[in-house]
């Protein structure tokens, strides 16, 4: 026997379902330099347009002058530098938590918390549109596993009442491919009254959401109570690197003594860590970013309705335009590709089958002519297909 892989690629190809990295030969912006040419591009996660900032890379040149370039071990043995420590103390801070743990990555931190806090005779109940990486966590924590319906507090509530041993609820805060918002409050109150423990990954949510980027949980107003384990990410809004957990006292020190993908990997560059102070700075005080994005996405979604795409109900940088088949997803994507616009096909198994999508983001550092011109090409890139005429 031998393993079929140029059969599961042909596989791939035939469903239109192929994966190709394009090569970015510029720094991270919303006018890149990919595989040669130059385009204006939707489709980075750089929310707050932080990721080229001018102080946020000084810093990081000041970090690597103090710290050096290399975390050098784990935390736990002599990893743990005053960077870290630093930025632990800001996010505990930025999310009014006791103390906030930081991670290497949002996958790693996902799997340290989850498989920390629930094993076998637990039960985790996840969203069935959460992210993979909390997805796989769950399965792999060994508890008792369910999905409920999206954004469903009574399917939730069903499944809480056949709930064993200790029970986490996951949802992700924005979901990464929707663009919606968890409704945190209901989902929250059902967990309560089962005993359950609430656990939010808000990866899309920090620095664009809450008065000061705290994130959802900040704008909705939860409490410690309510939502005790908060993950978010920092290679998004705020531009750098690595994840977070923030929670109790009780909670953090729990995750440094069982969180295995913290105890077990070398901590992130320290650099990384001096530099997202600033990012951090920067994403509480310059709130004009945030309004800059509203108006943004207000603007897309008014043009876009306009074009008669079908939107998804977003109020989040992450503006999915809805269309079903694989391969016409790709001949959108390319043809606007070709007016030197990137905006990336999202197919499955990242959706739903049938639901393909180009998944536009804004940035702050978009201009409200940069929207103006993604539309002009959506307009006649679509004129130009035939599968998209009535």
């Amino acid at each position: 026997m031998s393993f079929d892989l140029s059969g599961r690629l042909a596989e791939r190809r035939a469903a239109h379902l192929y994966r190709q990295r394009p090569l970015l030969e510029s720094p991270q912006s919303v006018r890149v330099k990919v595989d040669g040419q130059s385009f204006l591009a939707f489709c980075s996660n750089d929310y707050l347009g932080l990721a080229d900032h001018p102080e946020v890379a000084e810093a990081m040149v000041e970090g690597v002058r103090r710290w050096g370039v290399g975390g050098g071990a784990s935390h736990l043995v002599l990893g743990h530098s005053g960077a870290h420590h630093a930025l632990e103390e800001a996010l505990a801070e930025l999310t009014g938590r006791p103390r906030a743990l930081l991670m290497s990555s949002g996958y790693m931190a996902n799997m340290g918390a989850i498989t920390a806090l629930v094993g076998k005779g637990d039960t985790v109940l996840q969203d069935r549109l959460n992210h993979a990486s909390l997805l796989d966590a769950g399965l792999l924590s060994g508890a008792r596993f369910s999905r409920y319906l999206h954004n469903d507090p009574q399917s939730l509530s069903q499944r809480l009442e056949k709930a064993e041993g200790n029970t986490l609820v996951v949802t992700d805060g924005v979901f990464s491919m929707d663009g919606d918002l968890a409704r945190l409050p209901e989902l929250c109150a059902e967990a309560r009254r089962h005993g359950a423990w609430v656990m939010v990954d808000d990866a899309h949510g920090f620095g664009c959401l809450g008065a000061t980027g705290g994130g959802i949980v900040q704008q909705q107003g939860l409490s410690l109570e309510q939502v005790p384990v908060l993950v978010g990410t920092l290679g998004k809004a705020f531009g750098t690197a690595g994840a977070f957990i923030a929670g109790s006292e009780e909670l953090i020190e729990t995750l440094i003594q069982f969180a295995r993908s913290y105890i077990y990997t070398t901590s992130q560059p320290p650099a990384v860590a001096w530099a997202t102070l600033t990012s951090l700075r920067l994403a509480r005080e310059e709130s004009w970013r945030r309004e800059h994005l509203a108006r943004l996405i207000e603007r897309f979604r008014a043009g876009a309705a306009q074009l008669g795409l079908q939107l998804m109900d977003s109020p989040t940088p992450i503006q999915p335009i809805l269309v079903g088949d694989s391969a016409r997803a790709l001949r959108l994507s390319e043809g606007l590709r070709q007016r030197g616009i990137l905006v990336t096909a999202i197919r499955p198994p990242t959706v739903p089958q049938g639901t393909a999508r180009l998944r536009v983001t804004l940035s702050a550092a978009h201009a409200e002519t940069d929207v103006d011109r993604l539309l002009e090409a959506l307009q006649q890139t679509l004129a130009e297909l035939p599968e998209f005429q009535s």
